[in-house]
């Protein structure tokens, strides 16, 4: 195949065909005795590969993967693809997580002393450090109520709530910017509607990569299973 057949064949210009060779997305192209390309219809595979890895994960990490692929055998190349859908969902889950806490905090009835913690308690619940819970107090998102002399920290049920969320955006790939975001959005007049709609985008998104990974998997299985004499993986794709 020439290097305008790929091109046709995958929806990329020739010059991204060759862009992406060089940056080592697709093995190198045998040449012929006059220079030119000739690829096979692996190089086809592992480019629509690409376009869903990079749809799912980004182009950086995407091109890291389908280089660990070629070289990788069956099992381990089938356990960083499966890497790959297992972070969609943890990612998933902890929006999903995210938006209970949101309707936690609606819900939930504020002063009632039985429902405190101490910093040390609310870290140990959200699984994190309290050094963790006192950055997120300098950054504005989680303000604890002060007690006694030495100001140990309390926390309410309305920082509890928060505290949830910001563990929840934090673990699900929200930088501190997209949590601020969020967090100012409660204190808007239409604060948990506006929380609620930045979450909803969140999935939406989330959903996007996952069908993106999904049309991948054919020419993610032809490249996993490609003809390699170092792995005896299994023959070559149609």
């Amino acid at each position: 195949m020439r290097t305008a057949d790929v091109a046709r064949a995958t929806g990329y210009s020739v010059q991204q065909v060759r862009d992406l060779e060089r940056l080592g997305v697709i093995p190198p192209a045998a040449r012929s005795d006059n220079g030119y390309r000739s690829y096979t219809p692996l190089h086809v595979h592992a480019l629509r590969a690409y376009r869903g890895l990079a749809g799912a994960v980004g182009p950086v990490e995407a091109r890291r993967l389908l280089a660990e692929l070629r070289t990788a055998t069956i099992a381990e190349a089938a356990a960083a693809v499966d890497g790959v859908h297992a972070r969609l969902a943890r990612e998933r889950e902890e929006a999903l997580r995210a938006q209970q806490a949101l309707q936690g905090i609606q819900a939930e009835e504020d002063g009632r002393d039985d429902d405190s913690m101490t910093i040390t308690q609310l870290a140990e619940a959200l699984g994190v450090r309290s050094s963790t819970l006192r950055f997120w107090e300098e950054e504005g998102l989680v303000l604890p109520e002060r007690v006694t002399t030495l100001r140990a920290r309390r926390y309410g049920p309305a920082a509890i709530g928060a505290a949830r969320v910001v563990a929840a955006l934090r673990a699900g790939g929200y930088g501190i910017p997209a949590v601020r975001e969020v967090m100012g959005s409660l204190d808007g007049p239409d604060g948990l509607q506006d929380a609620r709609r930045i979450l909803r985008e969140r999935l939406d998104r989330l959903a996007a990569r996952s069908v993106a990974l999904l049309r991948a998997g054919a020419d993610l299985a032809a490249v996993v299973t490609a003809v390699d004499p170092t792995r005896g993986t299994p023959g070559p794709p149609e």
